[in-house]
């Protein structure tokens, strides 16, 4: 089975601008960040948008689980979940064991659920389905990404979009404009004695001129951002989870004024054929512990309360189990939509487990709905440029 992770997303993908832009895209630093923030710094009532792709193809139906319906219990046998199991949302679903956090989330109304998410005409291929994802386009290929056009339309300022990874998604790709790349790494400065000679060097001294002042603060700048982003070194990220040290970074940049309004994090594994139970439940745990206090920390900060989250995967899974307690490639599946601002419950209609579409989940919610609505609700863009020939959005995502 060939191997599922972003390097060949980007490449078998179609977006031909993303791929060019693989080696090439503009790559940013914490100093470049931070001078961004003091000269253009965000302001305290733009939007930012942060989304997370959970690349294989989440199975939906282990992640916000119909455990009362005798079909899925039916359909699973031993990979089922008992209603005693899972975390009660009501109407007859629960959230994943492994997702504690949020469902304290769900609970404080901050966590939206978006049932039966997909497009028409479904494709199983891991590659032309989250093709069709990133650049919201399911009859006809493009070389654009629905972000990239977003970019295109509203100006040529590659930092107002980042991926914080070193690979940047075909999401984030126009024709004209691409966002910049920021690889999480960490920042480290010294300690001990040398440590406080250098932060030294950034003290304002009477009588100095502009550019030795500018100087200064620029030293000044770069311990802020050390603080800011310390967590995020490469030992934070062994120990917290890559999803967990991305999300951090995000959180900081935010906190520091960084004139961004989308980011782009992700994690992997979710392409469970086999032995699908504890892999996938490993998997929600960590994206539950990455999410949850990345949250709460945005919660408590003015700009962070401005922030919306979008977690998605290209397909669900098949109703049916297979013999190897896993699940195959299927349909449609649920959405996460988090933040202040959110209106929490359900959204959409949850998908018959019997009315099927050649043992596939029918969808109830267009894919494009969503991005139009975050576009418009959350970076103040108009749809219509980013999603040409489709008019439809939903009206009660945001309170």
């Amino acid at each position: 089975m060939q191997q599922v992770n972003r390097r060949r997303f980007l490449t078998a993908t179609g977006v031909t601008a993303a791929a060019a832009l693989a080696a090439g895209a503009t790559q940013v630093d914490w100093g470049h960040l931070m001078s961004a923030a003091e000269i253009d710094p965000l302001d305290p009532d733009a939007g930012v948008l942060v989304v997370v792709t959970l690349y294989g193809g989440n199975d939906g139906l282990n992640t916000v689980v119909p455990a009362s319906d005798p079909a899925y219990q039916s359909a699973r046998a031993e990979l089922a979940y008992r209603p005693e199991e899972v975390l009660d949302l009501g109407d007859g679903l629960g959230l994943n064991p492994g997702m504690k956090g949020l469902k304290g989330l769900w609970d404080g109304g901050r966590l939206a659920v978006l049932r039966g998410v997909g497009y028409p005409k479904p494709d199983h291929s891991h590659f032309r389905s989250m093709a069709i994802w990133q650049t919201a386009s399911p009859e006809t290929s493009v070389p654009t990404g629905w972000l990239g056009r977003w970019l295109d339309a509203t100006g040529d300022d590659p930092l107002r979009a980042v991926s914080v990874d070193p690979v940047l998604p075909p999401l984030l790709a126009g024709e004209r404009t691409a966002a910049a790349s920021l690889p999480v790494g960490g920042l480290k400065l010294p300690d001990g004695a040398l440590g406080q000679a250098f932060g030294g060097l950034g003290a304002a001294q009477a009588g100095e001129g502009y550019w030795q002042a500018r100087a200064a603060r620029s030293v000044t700048d770069l311990h802020r951002a050390a603080q800011t982003f310390g967590k995020s070194t490469k030992d934070g990220q062994k120990a917290k989870g890559e999803l967990a040290a991305q999300l951090d970074v995000v959180a900081g940049l935010i906190e520091a004024g960084v004139p961004t309004r989308a980011y782009s994090v992700s994690l992997g594994g979710f392409d469970t054929h086999a032995d699908e139970r504890g892999t996938q439940q490993r998997l929600l745990t960590e994206l539950d512990g990455a999410l949850t206090p990345f949250a709460q920390r945005l919660a408590k900060t003015d700009r962070g309360k401005q922030a919306t989250v979008l977690v998605y995967s290209e397909f669900g899974r098949r109703v049916t189990a297979n013999a190897s307690q896993g699940t195959d490639h299927g349909t449609a599946g649920p959405v996460f939509v988090l933040g202040p601002k959110v209106k929490g419950g359900f959204h959409g209609a949850e998908p018959s487990l019997t009315d099927l579409d050649d043992g596939d989940l029918k969808l109830t919610t267009d894919f494009r709905d969503i991005y139009a609505t975050l576009l418009e609700d959350v970076l103040g863009a108009d749809a219509g440029q980013v999603l040409p020939g489709h008019n439809g959005r939903m009206t009660d995502l945001f309170a």
